[in-house]
């Protein structure tokens, strides 16, 4: 392995581990504030940061015209619908399976490149999908007889990202990732904001709208700061070791929750949720393997045309 790639995935392993304190901090605030509140403040903080950031950089071009405006929105409805539903599981389920469940992700932008990209579903891939999803009945089992349908949250979660991730390799090569970040931010803010008044009016106290203690306040923005850093070192990770490389690596994220959700919330770890987690973990490093497989095809291929 070179020196670069070591740099790189140090560099993915501390934006990944990051990813997991901010999760951590997000559950620190279950039952001081509302899932929808925490989303809507958080994503404005980041909105506003990262369009400062981006005007600094690169000047106002970037926000005077958007490219593919319709899909760009569509990565912010992904990224608005995966942060209230993961807000609101951490705060009813244990940590480590809502974090878990999420890794389902992979499977489902699969069948959605499939569907909306044309992107071919192989044998191998429905294999893998078959297998995390068997892997999400088993972590989910304990966890609907305790909360009901609202285990479904992190798949709701897992959804919503893989419909980011779809709509991402649509806009690839459009503006620079800084752009893209704040684009999503943006777009994303915009849903959660009125998504947070609407909810206030509803009257269910789960979702009330209100200002909370000033320490609350300060965990919110720890959690898009971390955030932030977590992703622009897996950027830099992935621009120094490349994405086939760093992508294991997020596997990490499921350990250090476990660890995190033990230590500061007593929620000890369940041998039959740890097993349908690895389950999701294999069937998504295989789906990995596939990639790495298929990407190594084309290069051949390209380089005997050539």
């Amino acid at each position: 392995m070179q020196q670069s790639d070591r740099v790189g995935l140090l560099f993915a392993l501390a934006g990944f581990c990051l990813l997991s304190v901010s999760d951590a901090v997000v559950k620190s605030m279950a039952d001081e504030w509302t899932p929808t509140a925490l989303a809507a403040v958080r994503y404005t903080i980041g909105a506003v940061g990262l369009s400062a950031l981006l005007l600094a950089r690169e000047g106002t071009a970037p926000l005077r015209s958007v490219p593919k405006p319709g899909i760009q929105f569509l990565r912010g409805f992904g990224i608005a619908l995966a942060t209230v539903t993961f807000f609101g599981s951490v705060w009813l389920m244990p940590l480590a399976d809502a974090v878990a469940i999420t890794f389902f992700q992979p499977m489902i932008t699969a069948i959605l490149a499939a569907i909306f990209l044309g992107e071919r579903l192989q044998a191998g891939k429905i294999g893998a999908i078959i297998i995390a999803f068997a892997g999400v009945l088993v972590v989910l089992r304990p966890n609907f007889a305790d909360i009901g349908f609202a285990a479904l949250l992190p798949l709701i979660c897992a959804t919503g990202m893989a419909v980011l991730m779809t709509a991402n390799r649509a806009v690839r090569g459009a503006g620079s990732a800084l752009a893209a970040q704040a684009y999503a931010a943006i777009g994303s803010a915009a849903l959660l904001v009125p998504l947070a008044f609407a909810a206030a009016r509803s009257g269910y106290a789960e979702v009330a709208f209100f200002w909370p203690e000033w320490h609350v306040l300060a965990r919110t923005c720890m959690v898009a700061l971390l955030a932030s850093i977590a992703h622009w070192l897996i950027f830099k990770g992935t621009q120094r070791a490349g994405a086939a490389t760093v992508a294991p690596m997020t596997y990490v994220q499921i350990l250090l929750a476990t660890i995190l959700a033990w230590i500061f919330f007593g929620e000890a770890p369940d041998p039959t949720a740890l097993g349908g987690a690895a389950l999701i973990i294999i069937a998504g490093l295989w789906l990995w393997q596939m990639g790495r497989g298929a990407d190594a095809a084309a290069a051949r291929k390209a380089e005997a045309s050539a």
